[in-house]
């Protein structure tokens, strides 16, 4: 039986991410101006006139520093020339398992005084000294004099320290990595035995040993023309009259940093759809090949919509040239999604569409959806994620206007009942060399 133990990663680099990340705040906080840095984890609020409080994920900055994914109410403090302090809560609570106890491993890094509620680390907020909070206004209506809340030039640099990623990051990723392919192996086989959305998503998470509380995201488990709405949330209980596709967009976790990887799978490998899927998984593995450092990410984007545009052209979905595809936005209804997104601590990791002094890099007109937009550098971890999909909606205009003659509509018709296609992997932009593929490589490992 599969643990989550068997995913976790060699503590070794841990020491060296805490140095790395100490160095880079204590510059950021002189350059802003302030004398010390607090971090807040977050806490649990209840839904609205209801008692009931959804599952809790601490804020990106503070997992950025601890493997603490679920601790509420915790205060991490970062002054120059001390060692880093949190203050852990750890609730005195009959109606709750208590958090998980410290471990060396990552305590030894800290100077720690654990706390039971939020008010014993309340009086740090009004000590005098110039002070910089990260966290959720809605946690702090009210502070001291000497505390300024997401301070814009602070918050900025610290966004863009997380952009890179330290060894220990990168050996979490790829521990999450491998949990989520041996959760997409369960789905597959499940799918193949003509399992229901409900009960492939349920041979995800055993095979993974996740909670659904502990996923980065919501999987999106769809089959057949489920397959073409992107952001599926539903999961049928029971399956089809007919399995012909499945695609598969989830994720693991690791010490609060995430995996994101998607699959499609189709019953038969003959056919056009089967066709369309191969050349789709081509295209992928030839843009992962291209994330290289000063790699402008939205050109790779423009090329990932050429590349789709020469298998609808290829196939003879379209009756038009690549460039005249490209002008007339012919893709976007084919593709209408980004290529991808950074990926850490949040699934859509932060700082994608700013630059590295903080300018804004807003996505072109014709691809509002592109979450990255900026040139790659070495340590980045990102997705790539190219997708062709049959959404009756996007098409509409298209079988309507005045490009309609240039489409094969019974082809067209006959892939809907398919959904469409995305194959997306997790990719470190490496310096000097090529990417490396940490979806591939734990596919492979797992023995494909």
């Amino acid at each position: 039986m599969t643990s989550r133990s068997d995913f976790l990663p060699p503590t070794r680099h841990y020491a060296d991410h805490v140095h790395t990340l100490l160095d880079k705040a204590v510059h950021r906080i002189g350059q802003a101006g302030y004398d010390r840095l607090l971090i807040h984890s977050g806490r649990s609020h209840a839904r609205f006139q209801d008692d009931y409080h959804a599952p809790f994920r601490a804020h990106g900055h503070f997992v950025h520093w601890l493997p603490l994914p679920s601790h509420a109410d915790c205060l991490l403090e970062i002054v120059p020339g001390s060692r880093p302090k949190l203050w852990l809560c750890e609730p005195d609570d009959f109606w709750h398992a208590p958090p998980s106890p410290p471990q060396s491993w990552w305590a030894d890094h800290y100077e720690i005084e654990v706390v039971t509620v939020a008010d014993d680390w309340a009086h740090v907020l009004e000590i005098e000294k110039a002070t910089a909070l990260i966290g959720d206004p809605v946690d702090f209506p009210a502070l001291g004099r000497h505390a300024d809340l997401n301070p814009e030039r602070l918050l900025r640099g610290l966004d863009e320290d997380r952009t890179v990623k330290t060894d220990w990051q990168l050996d979490c990723l790829r521990a999450a990595s491998r949990r989520a392919v041996a959760g997409h192996r369960a789905a597959r086989e499940a799918f193949e035995d003509d399992g229901s959305e409900l009960a492939i998503h349920l041979a995800y998470l055993a095979a993974s040993a996740h909670d659904p509380n502990d996923l980065p995201y919501n999987s999106i488990v769809g089959l057949n023309e489920h397959a073409a709405i992107l952001h599926y949330q539903l999961r049928d209980a029971a399956p089809p009259d007919r399995h012909r596709t499945f695609l598969i967009d989830a994720g693991a976790d690791c010490h609060g940093l995430a995996s994101d990887i998607t699959r499609t799978w189709v019953r038969s490998d003959q056919g056009l759809f089967a066709d369309l899927l191969r050349e789709m998984d081509a295209l992928q593995l030839r843009l992962v090949a291209r994330m290289q450092p000063g790699m402008d990410y939205v050109m790779l984007h423009e090329e990932a919509h050429r590349g789709v545009a020469r298998i609808l052209h290829d196939a003879g979905l379209v009756k038009m040239s690549i460039e005249a595809m490209i002008a007339d936005r012919v893709t976007s209804r084919f593709y209408p999604h980004g290529l991808g997104h950074h990926l850490g601590v949040q699934v859509h990791d932060v700082a994608g569409r700013v630059g590295p002094d903080g300018s804004s890099l807003p996505p072109p007109e014709a691809h509002p959806f592109l979450r990255l937009t900026r040139t790659l550098e070495a340590g980045n971890v990102i997705t790539v994620e190219p997708g062709l999909y049959f959404i009756p909606s996007l098409l509409a205009d298209l079988r309507e206007g005045g490009l309609r003659d240039r489409f094969d509509w019974d082809a067209i018709d006959a892939l809907i009942p398919y959904g469409g296609i995305r194959i997306e992997d997790d990719v470190v932009v490496r310096r000097g060399g090529a990417p490396e593929n940490m979806t591939r490589d734990a596919f492979d490992t797992a023995g494909g």
